[in-house]
């Protein structure tokens, strides 16, 4: 930044140090979702990822929306939003249903936790 003072018709250019703002840093839990202090945390980490992995595979097929819309059974407009990340109106059955339907398998492993709540992940490969 530069400061500019008019002294007896003379301009001082002369630079001054920006103002440094202190802030704080937080580690993650691991879950941006939770983070953020959104509703169902798990449950959005999961869209999340699905939708991540929904939007690679159209983009890597070199899709248009229209064609991903035909392939999912969904209109490009609702599309438009999944490569957005804006899978909010979607439920995790769907994301999957829409995986599947881009010739990808979907596995649910179901185990026990040892813990009173289980987890709920995602795992690409």
């Amino acid at each position: 930044m530069r400061s500019a003072t008019a002294e007896k018709g003379r301009i001082d250019m002369t630079k001054t140090s920006p103002r440094i703002a202190t802030k704080s840093i937080t580690e993650s839990s691991g879950n941006v979702v939770a983070d953020l202090g959104l509703p169902n945390p798990k449950q959005g980490l999961a869209k999340a990822e699905l939708t991540i992995q929904l939007y690679r595979i159209i983009k890597q097929r070199g899709m248009t929306q229209a064609a991903a819309g035909s392939a999912l059974g969904i209109k490009q407009p609702h599309v438009s939003l999944l490569m957005r990340n804006r899978a909010g109106s979607f439920s995790v059955g769907s994301l999957m249903e829409f995986l599947t339907a881009l010739g990808q398998d979907v596995e649910i492993a179901v185990r026990p936790s040892g813990k009173e709540h289980g987890e709920m992940s995602v795992t690409l490969r």
